[in-house]
């Protein structure tokens, strides 16, 4: 369990000796591929151990950083009020592989995740750009938080407009200048193509997600074209048909907020309950929620590759994409057996055919719940007025 830590200790290695060449900087599983962000906290995580030698510190201090990440994620969760209390029991006890990502193997994706649960909380908080400094510090620690990044822009849009985004995108932009500049003034291009490398190829030996593949199909750039247009289309269906709930064109969303047309008239009783019983009824919280949390989930679905310290990623997200949706007293056993099939498809090393398989069939399940189950309300529902009621207003009168 040592052996990505001591690989991290490394790469900043030789930053804490003055190295600033990118392309310097290397491990024994090989050369740096995260951004400067994470250069800098594991070189303050190098200095409180001792230059990593103290690896059971290490570990009291990634058990500190799960407890803050789950208080996180249980913030947002309360916001959101979506989920049952008893979902929250999986989320902290009944997964060995998420105990093992954070304290047994100390990866930086954790770290990538807690940044990025602190940015969420803000963005709840209304404090956009404050989230946007936290987001991109995410960013630098590890690209997987990009995944977000579709969902983000969206919100950022529906709420300021293509002007009004313009400063927030710029402080995302302008802190991954200032982390990467002392190696870009000496290795621009270096820096660029190590740290934020797109390109880059996966070892078949350690998917999760595509064993059931010909390992000359998984290395195959065809196939990785394909998903990423797979990506895009789901970015763009979501983007066209869940995420934008107003009835006018989304290009409405490059205008300033005060210039778009207003509100369309107030739901009528029959219209709310026609949408509590059909769809996902999501108010301000929720809707940031699950933009955010679907976008990552489609990118993670359309992944070259996943690797067991991906399941970080999205794995306290699930919940939420189980959940938003309105759910019966017999729904939520099932809801439950799909999280616990997803941990044993994580659980399997090395994975295999059928564990591969079987993750791909609840990550479609999902994505066809949260398609179905977040369809925007009819523009007109009227049922037919029952008895009950007509005799109502009758001794009204």
């Amino acid at each position: 369990t040592e052996i990505d830590w001591k690989a991290y200790m490394q790469e900043v290695e030789g930053f804490a000796n003055g190295t600033l060449d990118y392309t310097q900087l290397k491990g024994d599983t090989g050369p740096l591929v995260y951004p400067a962000g994470f250069v800098y906290i594991f070189l303050g995580l190098y200095h409180a151990t001792g230059r990593g030698s103290d690896i059971r510190l290490a570990q009291y201090l990634f058990a500190a950083l799960y407890l803050l990440n789950l208080l996180l994620v249980f913030r947002i969760y309360c916001r959101t009020n979506k989920v049952p209390p008893y979902v929250f029991f999986f989320m902290c006890c009944a997964s060995y592989r998420i105990h093992s990502i954070f304290v047994l193997r100390l990866f930086n994706d954790p770290v990538a995740m807690a940044i990025l649960f602190l940015a969420i909380n803000l963005f709840l908080e209304e404090h956009w750009s404050w989230g946007c400094l936290l987001f991109s510090l995410a960013v630098s620690v590890k690209m997987n938080i990009l995944l977000f990044a579709p969902g983000l822009l969206f919100l950022l849009l529906q709420r300021f407009g293509l002007v009004g985004c313009i400063p927030k995108l710029c402080i995302c932009a302008l802190l991954q200048v200032v982390l990467g500049l002392p190696f870009l003034l000496v290795n621009p291009v270096g820096y660029l193509t190590r740290s934020f490398d797109l390109g880059r190829q996966f070892q078949f030996k350690w998917t999760v997600n595509w064993r059931f593949l010909p390992e000359e199909v998984f290395q195959n750039r065809a196939f990785h074209a394909m998903l990423l247009l797979a990506h895009l289309a789901g970015l763009g269906l979501f983007a066209l048909r869940r995420w934008h709930s107003s009835k006018d064109s989304i290009l409405t969303l490059l205008k300033d907020p005060a210039k778009r047309k207003p509100p369309s008239p107030p739901l009528t009783v029959n219209d709310i309950l026609w949408q509590a019983s059909h769809v996902c009824p999501l108010n301000a919280s929720a809707q940031i929620v699950f933009i955010l949390f679907s976008s990552n989930f489609l990118g993670v679905c359309c992944s070259r590759s996943l690797h067991y310290q991906f399941y970080v990623w999205y794995f306290h997200t699930l919940p939420y994409l189980l959940w938003c949706i309105p759910t019966t007293k017999l729904a939520h056993m099932p809801k439950v057996l799909l999280l616990g099939v997803i941990e044993l498809c994580w659980n399997t090393y090395p994975s295999t055919v059928c564990s591969s398989l079987s993750l791909h069939i609840c990550h479609g399940l999902i994505l066809l719940q949260l398609w179905y189950g977040t369809a925007p309300t009819p523009v007109s529902h009227t049922p037919t007025p029952s008895r009950k009621r007509t005799a109502t207003s009758k001794k009204a009168q």
